[in-house]
């Protein structure tokens, strides 16, 4: 049982937009680029201190905190020959034993004085290609489903590098944000699949929306 293993958070960073060189010259204005922090405090809307540049895909209070697992570290470390920097995917939280097969829309943690939820699988863009200078780790990511998640906060509160992480409750739909990111990217025709999907009541209103779309799409 998930509760009765250890997570644990093995890097906390956050930061506001800034500009980010890559390709050797080009230059961009990001939020994926965030700093190492000991304590932050957790509002409804996301650390202070932290921002997205793109606030159409990213942030609100369903995105308000990232996570993504650190297992994944290594295997990217190990396939592209390379070296990635700590938060390289922009994620405020990078934790263990929280794979996306293992975690579930609607589960809720104790993140420190915080209480967070599961809402979505996270949509990962290219600025990670950008970011790594690893041009081919975006479709990759999409591929297996390893993208990190999302969450909205429903209590606010401090949180400290060294913060107690556990789970509080498992939603009782059990619907994993890798089952979730499988159906979104691979299986857009999976009637039954976004069915079980939309049926999460604490999914984010921004994939219950694009998933109705596609169910009433099928549905013609």
């Amino acid at each position: 049982m998930m509760n009765k293993i250890n997570m644990k958070i093995v890097n906390f960073a956050i930061g506001l937009p800034k500009n980010m060189t890559y390709d050797n010259e080009k230059v961009m204005n990001t939020g994926i680029c965030k700093d190492k922090v000991d304590e932050a405090f957790l509002t409804k809307e996301g650390f202070l201190g932290d921002g997205v540049g793109d606030l159409k895909h990213h942030g609100g209070f369903d995105r308000a905190v990232c996570v993504y697992p650190h297992e994944h570290y290594s295997l990217w470390e190990k396939e592209f020959n390379t070296s990635l920097p700590p938060a390289a995917f922009g994620e405020n939280l990078t934790v263990t034993n929280m794979l996306e097969q293992d975690v579930h829309i609607g589960d809720i943690f104790q993140l420190g004085e915080a209480v967070i939820q599961i809402t979505q699988g996270r949509i990962p863009c290219d600025t990670i290609n950008k970011r790594t200078n690893v041009q081919t780790l975006l479709k990759r990511i999409v591929e297996t489903g390893y993208t990190g998640y999302l969450c909205r906060v429903l209590k606010e509160g401090s949180v400290m590098t060294n913060s107690k992480l556990e789970l509080i409750e498992r939603h009782s739909h059990q619907v994993s944000v890798l089952f979730g990111n499988q159906l979104y990217f691979h299986q857009p025709t999976n009637i039954e699949g976004i069915k079980k999907v939309l049926a999460v009541e604490e999914l984010a209103n921004r994939w219950r929306e694009k998933l109705t779309n596609r169910l009433h799409n099928l549905s013609k």
